[in-house]
């Protein structure tokens, strides 16, 4: 499995600690907020809305900070005027790192993730120096015990989906084009298809491997460290470990 995937199922795992300390809701309060500034209120007319609603109620989020922050996107409640922003540079071992980031404050957020890839061993690169490395898709998360493989495959396709990846135990991997994650999951739910997850990535079209485990060590550091930062949405590497370190890592 590749690397970034498997640290991904880690950092999954750790999401779920972190809600109860708060800091997935500060993450998913953003992204209402921001969804509902970009595409209003409705989340039946704003899918991007709709999918952040459906998180934060993964995280176990009151109503009550969901109403709030869509108000807040809206203008009907006064707030923090948040705007997104892209961080790109290498960590450890030439990895690219791609960093998606919500701010009110610019300046700050940005001497922040410098000092971040500065600390453990990466470099904060300028715009465009790794992002032609990934490509923009939609994934969408079924379970592997729902479904056989030929019968999920004939539904995503169906559905207007463009491959389904098999490689998780738990999930297949359904991938669809940015731009039709939301109409291709309105689909799959039409056939009454099970939907674990559902959301817009960055696939790297290459890997780095790393085969030591100090940098390896070094990598998951830097990755955490992004990831912990409060303005810091989503983090994307191109990196490829073997299954060997990288349950030492996680143990």
């Amino acid at each position: 499995m590749a690397g970034h995937s498997r640290w991904h199922n880690i950092k999954n795992k750790k999401a779920k600690a972190d809600a109860i300390k708060g800091r997935m809701f500060t993450k998913v309060i953003r992204e209402i907020t921001i969804a509902a500034r970009l595409g209003g209120g409705d989340p039946e007319a704003n899918p991007r809305l709709r999918m952040a609603i459906e998180k934060a109620k993964e995280v176990n989020m009151p109503m009550e900070n969901v109403e709030r922050a869509i108000k807040r996107g809206t203008g009907e409640l006064e707030g923090v005027n948040y705007e997104e922003v892209q961080y790109e540079g290498y960590g450890p071992g030439g990895v690219a790192i791609v960093v998606e980031a919500t701010t009110d404050n610019r300046n700050r957020t940005t001497a922040e993730i410098r000092h971040i890839f500065s600390k453990y061993g990466g470099n904060l690169g300028s715009s465009g120096c790794v992002s032609f490395l990934f490509e923009d898709k939609g994934i969408i998360n079924v379970p592997k015990d729902k479904y056989s493989e030929d019968e999920i495959f004939e539904k995503a396709i169906e559905a207007g989906a463009e491959d389904v990846i098999m490689d998780d135990p738990e999930y297949y991997e359904i991938r669809t084009a940015s731009s039709e994650l939301y109409k291709v999951r309105e689909n799959l739910e039409k056939m009454g298809v099970e939907i674990a997850k559902a959301e817009l990535t960055k696939i790297p079209t290459t890997t780095v491997q790393i085969t030591d485990e100090e940098t390896a060590t070094k990598l998951m550091k830097l990755l955490d460290a992004l990831e912990d930062n409060d303005d810091v949405q989503k983090v994307y590497a191109n990196f490829d470990i073997p299954e060997s370190i990288l349950e030492k890592l996680e143990g």
